[in-house]
C-alpha cells in the first residue's frame, strides 16, 4: 500500500484538487470555464486516441463531437427523452457513423484520410446548417434541458442547476473517459494500435489485422467525442452549426498537439492551458489564430512531442545529472 501511494501521489494530489475545485473558485464564469476545460479535454483524450496511438489525422472531429450534441438536444428538446438514455444513444450515433464513414475511409493513408475526414466534417456542417425540420438550421436549437436529476434512495434527488453540480458531472465523465483509455492504450490492444502508428506496413507483417486495428480506434474515440457533444449540448442550453465548423476540430487538434500527442495527460492540459489562455487574452481574440500557429511554431521547433515531452526531457536530463554527480 505504501508503495502504491509513494508511486502515485502526484495522481491523487491532482485528484484531489479537482474535487475541491469548486470550493475555491466560486465566480460564476471562472467556474463554467473550468467547466468547459474538462469537457473538451474529453474530446481531446478521444482525438489522441486516433491521432496519437494509432496515426489517423481525423479532421472530422468537430463533426463527430457535433453529432453527439445534436443527437442529445433533439432527443430531449423534441422529444422529450431522458438525458441518461439520450446521451448514451447520441454517443452511439457518432460511433455508429464514425464506424460507417471508417469502413471507406481508413483505406486510405496519410493526407487522403485526412482530405476525406475534413470532407466529412464541412458535410456535417453543413446539414447542421441546412436541415431546418430536425437541427434548425442556422438559428441552431434553444431551450435543450439540462441533465435530468437523479434520484438516489434514502438521500433525494441530486439535480444539476447549479456550477458545481455540473463541474462535478463534466469531472465525472471526464475520469470515466480516462480510466478507458488508461486501460485501452495498456492493454494488448493499445500495442496494436502504437505498432500501426508507428510502422503499418511492418504491423501487417507480423500479423495485425491494421485496418480492424485503426477503425476500432476510430469508432471509440468518436464515441467519446460524441459523449462530450452531448452533456456539451445540455449544459450549455442551446447549439448551432459552429460546434461542427473546422474549427472546433483545430481547436481538439492545437489541444492534443500542444499538450502532447501519445500521452494522456498532454491533451487534458492542452484543453485547460488553451482555452484559460484564449479567455484571458479576449482583447487578442481576433489574432486567435495567429497566437494559436505561433504557439504551434514554438512547441514544434523545441517541444515536438508537446508540453508533456518537453516535461519528459527535462525530467530524464535532471535524472542523468543526479546519477553522474
Amino acid at each position: 500500500m505504501m508503495t502504491w501511494l509513494r508511486n502515485n501521489w502526484f495522481y491523487l494530489l491532482v485528484l484531489v484538487v479537482a474535487l475541491l475545485v469548486p470550493l475555491f473558485i466560486t465566480n460564476r464564469y471562472h467556474s463554467q470555464v473550468i467547466t468547459m476545460s474538462c469537457l473538451f479535454a474529453i474530446g481531446a483524450l478521444s482525438l489522441n486516441l486516433i491521432l496519437g496511438y494509432t496515426g489517423q489525422a481525423s479532421l472530422a472531429h468537430g463533426g463527430f463531437f457535433a453529432i453527439g450534441a445534436y443527437g442529445v438536444a433533439i432527443l430531449t428538446h423534441t422529444y422529450g427523452w431522458n438525458f441518461w438514455i439520450a446521451l448514451p444513444a447520441g454517443a452511439l450515433l457518432s460511433a455508429l457513423i464514425g464506424f460507417l464513414v471508417g469502413m471507406p475511409a481508413l483505406r486510405t493513408r496519410g493526407s487522403y484520410f485526412a482530405i476525406a475526414t475534413m470532407c466529412l466534417g464541412e458535410i456535417i456542417h453543413l446539414i447542421a446548417g441546412n436541415w431546418m425540420e430536425v437541427t434548425g438550421g442556422h438559428n441552431g436549437i434553444v431551450g435543450i434541458p439540462l441533465p435530468s436529476p437523479i434520484t438516489i434512495p434514502g438521500v433525494g434527488q441530486l439535480t444539476f442547476q447549479s456550477q458545481a453540480a455540473q463541474y462535478y458531472l463534466v469531472l465525472f465523465f471526464l475520469l470515466l473517459t480516462l480510466f478507458v483509455m488508461y486501460r485501452v492504450v495498456n492493454s494488448l490492444r493499445g500495442r496494436t494500435f502504437l505498432a500501426t502508428a508507428i510502422n503499418e506496413d511492418l504491423a501487417e507483417a507480423v500479423g495485425i489485422n491494421t485496418f480492424r486495428t485503426k477503425l476500432l480506434s476510430f469508432v471509440v474515440g468518436n464515441f467519446f467525442a460524441g459523449l462530450a457533444g452531448g452533456i456539451y449540448a445540455s449544459l450549455i442550453g442551446s447549439i448551432s452549426p459552429s460546434v461542427a465548423s473546422i474549427a472546433m476540430t483545430f481547436n481538439f487538434l492545437m489541444y492534443v498537439l500542444l499538450g502532447g500527442v501519445t500521452t494522456l495527460a498532454g491533451p487534458i492540459i492542452g484543453a485547460f492551458v488553451m482555452p484559460i489562455l484564449m479567455e484571458n487574452l479576449q482583447a487578442l481574440k481576433q489574432f486567435q489564430m495567429i497566437i494559436y500557429g505561433v504557439l504551434l511554431i514554438v512547441v514544434i521547433i523545441y517541444f515536438p512531442r508537446g508540453f508533456m515531452g518537453g516535461y519528459a526531457s527535462l525530467r530524464d536530463k535532471l535524472k542523468k545529472k543526479k546519477v553522474g554527480a
